[in-house]
């Protein structure tokens, strides 16, 4: 018997010794992890939220899959300059769902009117025969990284299904490869941790059209497939939050100071908001995904947002592409969303600014 509360007093010696010492450290530093589904530009706006992401400490980038709109090549490029190899990229779906949409933009826009923003991306190109004779004709040099071997669509079925419950999914671009994902896979919707969009206008008018933001206009339908879909949680940054942080002068000559000399610096200048800039000091732009890389950063930059079910107008016609919010009674079929509607700007810029994004070398 002697022997046996020798063993207790000795086990509980040992567990106060246990509750005394902190807490594991990899618990603490568990990282968000996120796919990037982008519809890639040079520096503003994806390729700013891309490095953002992929440099963050609090975030691990799986990979980035690439949508209905600009290509690979310019994420690959700019992963290569900041020195980020081990970030997969995948080549995504080409074009909207609904039939030979991409052929009949222009002709829309003048039958259902046009907003303040006539900006197609590579949507307004004919795809070149060849991504790597573009690469070389575009930057003077053959690619150092090649996109991934499997489609994006795969990627984003393959990845949830290993990671459940712990994939936050950036919807920055159309979405198209998002919801050929859910389709193809429909399991994978309750095991998405959460989805944050830019996306939609629900409070004031669109930018391509009067009625329609650019991302989901682009393929309203696919819109409609992710937002009512029951996902945990939905996020969206429309343009009622994003048409408030304006891109000004100021801005850009802050983060060339920040970008410091170099290959990032030099495209940023070539942009067209570069050029912008440059030759006229009074021009203001938008940073539309931004905002979305850095609330999975620092969700506390959210200051203002309303809860509504919502819903993508996918009639033919004036308001095809037009995003809905309703705030009390909705339509069967609906999901519930929170919808951004101001960030707090000073904290959102000064993130911009942090030089580890720009200067550190890979985790």
């Amino acid at each position: 018997m002697a022997g046996y509360w020798a063993k207790a007093r000795l086990l509980l010696w040992l567990a106060g010794i246990m509750f005394l010492l902190p807490a594991p450290v990899c618990a603490a530093a568990q990282k968000e992890k996120v796919i990037l589904d982008t519809d890639m530009v040079e520096m503003f706006d994806d390729g700013v939220a891309l490095l953002m992401l992929a440099r963050s400490p609090k975030v691990e980038l799986l990979g980035v899959t690439c949508v209905t709109g600009n290509s690979w090549a310019y994420a690959l490029r700019q992963l290569e300059l900041a020195g980020l190899k081990d970030i997969p990229v995948h080549e995504g779906m080409r074009y909207p769902l609904r039939p030979n949409r991409h052929a009949l933009f222009s002709q829309e826009r003048q039958q259902f009117g046009m907003g303040h923003d006539s900006w197609l991306g590579s949507l307004d190109m004919r795809e070149p025969p060849s991504w790597d004779a573009f690469y070389r004709q575009q930057y003077q040099r053959d690619p150092v990284l090649k996109p991934a071997v499997r489609h994006a669509v795969n990627f984003i079925i393959e990845t949830v299904r290993a990671n459940p419950g712990e994939i936050t999914i950036a919807a920055i671009g159309p979405c198209t490869n998002l919801a050929a994902a859910i389709r193809m896979a429909p399991d994978i919707v309750p095991l998405i941790k959460r989805v944050i969009y830019m996306g939609g206008a629900f409070f004031q008018q669109g930018n391509v059209t009067p009625a329609a933001e650019f991302n989901w206009w682009i393929d309203p339908e696919a819109a409609r497939i992710m937002v009512q879909a029951p996902f945990r949680e939905q996020v969206v940054f429309g343009l009622d939050v994003c048409e408030k942080v304006v891109f000004r002068r100021e801005h850009y000559d802050r983060l060339l100071r920040s970008i410091g000399d170099g290959g990032m610096a030099a495209m940023l200048r070539g942009t067209f908001v570069g050029q912008s800039f440059e030759k006229d000091a009074a021009f203001t732009h938008f940073v539309w995904d931004v905002l979305v890389a850095a609330a999975i950063i620092d969700p506390s930059i959210i200051t203002e947002e309303r809860t509504c079910a919502i819903d993508v107008n996918t009639q033919y016609g004036p308001s095809y592409g037009q995003s809905l919010a309703y705030p009390k009674v909705a339509p069967a079929g609906c999901r519930k969303a929170r919808i951004v509607t101001d960030v707090n700007q000073k904290r959102f810029w000064d993130m911009v600014n942090d030089r580890s994004y720009w200067t550190a070398p890979r985790r």
